[in-house]
């Protein structure tokens, strides 16, 4: 399995933290990835987004560029256990897939994953990685590449 793990785009401030949108650079380096990934091999069938609305925009920017759907997965808000998406994933038989989510999540996703732990990596806003899993679980992707706007 294939999954590609992206943080949403450059956001502005909102007083609730999941209403933010995307500022207007946060929607261009968000198509500038989409772009990116559109142009290589990992291109996904699918997308899950976090409910919060910063990711649901960087989904649909995706989304259009990429002209695949788009599905709203409550697990993928930034404090949520990386665990859950784990389980997900392995309930999930298409590939490639692709998460948009948020920090601290997306970091500690691609750790488990990677690794086998949660200690998690930084990402930049729009970034993505691509990880290929033989087999669904913890420490067993390999990451294949990155994308940077």
């Amino acid at each position: 399995m294939q999954v590609l793990v992206m943080r949403h785009g450059e956001a502005g401030w909102h007083t609730l933290d999941q209403e933010r949108e995307l500022t207007e650079v946060g929607r261009l380096h968000a198509a500038e990835c989409a772009a990116q990934i559109a142009d290589s091999p990992w291109r996904p069938k699918l997308i899950w987004t976090s409910p919060y609305v910063r990711a649901r925009e960087t989904a649909a920017i995706v989304s259009e560029i990429l002209n695949c759907p788009v599905e709203e997965k409550p697990f993928l808000t930034p404090d949520d256990d990386p665990g859950l998406c784990l389980e997900a994933l392995l309930e999930h038989n298409s590939s490639p897939l692709l998460l948009v989510a948020h920090m601290p999540l997306v970091g500690s996703l691609s750790t488990l994953l990677v690794d086998g732990h949660r200690h998690g990596i930084p990402f930049m806003t729009s970034q993505a990685v691509v990880l290929d899993m033989p087999v669904v679980g913890p420490g067993c992707a390999d990451l294949k590449a990155q994308f940077l706007p």
